[in-house]
């Protein structure tokens, strides 16, 4: 997932840079605080020795004291506006409130608290109301206006796209509205704001009350060992002790369930799930997202769009929702058609055992277990001893990007970090420079939302004097003391996915803060971090990490060539809970501004999955509508993007495989024209550069089993 923006809100995202010292208003705090100085550290690495909770609110307060103090300087200058008084000041201004907020939407997060999501439910409506403060400010936007009216002759190219980017973001945000229309945008964006923090409140405080506790450890049978032994030490950590807790993941599947030979388990772990935020408790979502995909509507007729979506991808590479369906309604019915054979194959498997039952939702994954063993000969428990962490951590991901990029890692233990789990490495360049640095946090905990991520802690700019600092964030289970953390396939392919959103932001070449790294469009940006994925079947890369835990050795020939085999299986359910979860964040978002508030959202979610074909009881959407992050915080109308980008992805690994694969070369081009540019061009002009060609769709069909 794009996950630099899973922390920061979006329309705070373009409104401040961060770095170096920048120029200080007369405003003073009462007291030092070490979130308003440049850091000391290695590339302005956060000083978590010394940061504390109490410092968030008043930096972030006074961070947006001094960011409007810049603002209206650059908009009341008297001199004639020019590209550097008004276009490279507004990249340069921001940076204390930059740097307070990028650390505190990174904690909150990955280690959040109750004082820390008090603080950001008190900042929302704030931080919205400094961002309108600056985009609605008229005298700035005549400003912008003026320089983007000029003739552009002899402008450099990324100097104009700077421009363009700041002229469109500010009428995006409602420059040319009137005032009674800028006062409207104001206040649907502050009760958005207010909502979003409700609803990823809730989100966080639902996954710990709706996690499993089971009493007896028989109903466990068909997890391993260690599995079992994580389950009780989380279980004595809830004060739970001689129980097992199986904590649920973001996701409506639940990993346990391709293990877990007790059906009544399963179905409670499922159900569980698929009610998240949604059973009328205190972290109900239902309301809160009927209202917030009403006010994006008012918001989008406001700026004179039919819906929201329509808003959306008016500035994406998709341009229009009609083109983004276009792409998910070719492959709807051939994925919801393979899963229904799929579907057939379980039921045969059932039957056959004599089961007496119908397949449903919580038995797919364990009868799916078993069709792959069948069909490919393939067991996933035979794969995790070859999957150890830290082997596909040092000796595929970081491995991969040395045989590409020439870049090496190195681990640090000098300084401070905001949790002990936490890791840090020097990023190496190919000269033996250290570039930046890298910061893992890979274990699930309670204060940690679910899911994966990557986000940085600076941004590199040239112009700002920064180099990257990136982190990576994961939720895999913590295993028991002594044992070791064994992957599945899956969480090795979510590794190297959000690695390939780290290279974006490490190997960023930019002088502009703005295009810095990930800072891209939606449906762009997933496009390395499914590239990358790729790298860990290459045979060079998974020859290095595959390796037994205990042995050393290397995953059998045969059992590799089975893992590549069984690549395009299941791929009507993975393809159809992906487009149906897709396709429900369309059609809240393609709601019009008359249209009136959803009171019933799961009649709304079935009409939604029945109007595409796609309600398959077996298979239910990767998100319902009540737990569904992306569609409601940073991807709203979104969602869509990873198929999008996975089409780019396809036809560019195709590329590498028809230009003699992980070469240096290849490598070196890939980083020249897609990992160093950021947002500096548009985006179909970066993969043109790149391939020499538009993205064909064929390969990412094939890639599916979809021909």
């Amino acid at each position: 997932m794009r996950h630099t923006h899973l922390l920061l809100p979006a329309l705070f995202l373009a409104a401040c840079g961060q770095g170096p010292d920048n120029a200080r208003t007369d405003m003073e705090t009462t007291t030092a605080n070490v979130l308003l100085e440049r850091s000391t550290l290695p590339f302005q690495a956060p000083h978590f020795d010394r940061i504390t909770d109490s410092d968030f609110r008043p930096a972030i307060l006074e961070g947006m004291k001094r960011h409007l103090a810049e603002v209206d300087a650059i908009a009341n200058n008297p001199e004639v506006p020019t590209f550097e008084n008004t276009i490279v000041a507004l990249e340069k201004a921001g940076q204390d409130l930059g740097r307070a907020s990028t650390v505190f939407y990174n904690l909150v997060g990955s280690n959040t608290n109750d004082t820390l999501e008090a603080v950001k439910a008190d900042l929302a409506p704030k931080l919205a109301a400094h961002a309108d403060a600056i985009t609605l400010n008229e005298q700035l936007f005549k400003r912008i206006k003026a320089l983007y009216d000029e003739p552009r002759t002899g402008v450099e190219a990324v100097d104009a796209r700077l421009l363009d980017r700041y002229y469109t973001s500010f009428v995006r945000a409602g420059a040319l509205l009137d005032a009674v229309g800028k006062e409207q945008m104001m206040k649907l964006n502050e009760e958005e704001a207010n909502l979003i923090a409700k609803f990823e409140g809730n989100i966080l405080k639902e996954r710990s009350a709706s996690a499993i506790l089971v009493d007896s450890k028989e109903q466990l049978e068909g997890l391993t060992e260690e599995a079992i032994e994580a389950a009780a030490a989380a279980a004595k950590d809830k004060g739970q002790e001689g129980k097992w807790l199986i904590d649920l993941r973001n996701t409506t599947t639940q990993p346990a369930l391709g293990e877990l030979k007790d059906r009544a388990l399963r179905e409670r772990i499922l159900k569980a799930s698929l009610a998240r935020n949604g059973r009328g408790n205190e972290f109900d979502n239902k309301s809160i997202i009927a209202r917030l995909a009403q006010l994006r509507a008012q918001k989008a007729k406001l700026l004179g769009f039919p819906t929201w979506a329509h808003y959306i991808m008016d500035d994406q590479m998709a341009k229009t929702p009609d083109n983004a369906m276009k792409l998910m309604g070719r492959m709807a019915p051939a994925a919801a058609a393979n899963a229904r054979k799929e579907a057939a194959k379980l039921q045969a498997i059932v039957d056959k055992q004599g089961g007496g039952f119908k397949v449903e939702a919580w038995d797919w994954d364990i009868y799916a277990e078993q069709v792959r063993k069948a069909e490919f000969d393939l067991d996933e428990a035979a794969l995790k001893p070859y999957l150890e962490f830290e082997s596909v951590l040092q000796n595929g991901v970081f491995f991969a990007a040395n045989q590409l990029f020439g870049l090496s890692f190195k681990e640090r233990t000098d300084l401070p970090v905001y949790h002990p789990d936490v890791r840090v490495f020097d990023i190496i360049d190919a000269d033996g420079s250290v570039m930046g640095l890298f910061y893992g946090d890979y274990y699930a905990r309670d204060n940690k939302n679910g899911g994966a991520w990557m986000s940085t802690f600076v941004d590199q700019s040239t112009l700002l004097e920064q180099r990257p600092v990136i982190t990576q964030v994961c939720n895999y289970v913590k295993p028991a003391a002594g044992q070791p953390c064994l992957l599945s396939w899956d969480d090795v392919t979510t590794l190297f996915h959000e690695f390939g959103h780290g290279l974006h932001g490490m190997l960023s070449a930019q002088k502009y803060p703005r295009f810095s790294g990930t800072a891209t469009s939606t449906d762009f940006v997933e496009f390395p971090s499914q590239v990358n994925e790729n790298f860990a079947l290459e045979p060079l890369v998974f020859n290095n990490f595959a390796k037994h835990y205990k042995t050393g050795e290397v995953m059998p020939a045969a059992l590799a060539d089975k893992l590549r085999k069984a690549k395009t299986f299941n791929q009507g359910y993975a393809t159809t809970e992906y487009l149906a979860a897709a396709l429900i964040d369309l059609e809240w978002h393609s709601l019009p501004a008359d249209a009136p508030l959803v009171t019933d959202v799961d009649a709304f979610e079935a009409a939604a999955l029945k109007k595409y074909g796609l309600d398959l009881a077996t298979v239910p959407p990767r998100y319902r509508s009540c737990y569904f992050s992306h569609a409601w915080t940073g991807y709203a109308a979104n969602y869509y993007a990873y198929i999008w980008s996975e089409v780019m992805d396809a036809d560019a690994y195709a590329w590498f495989t028809e230009n003699g694969g992980m070469t240096s070369a290849n490598g070196e081009k890939y980083r020249a024209t897609i990992l160093s540019q950021g947002g500096s061009k548009p985006e179909a002009e970066l993969y043109r550069d790149f391939t020499g060609r538009d993205p064909r769709t064929e390969p990412l069909l094939r890639k599916r089993g979809l021909l």
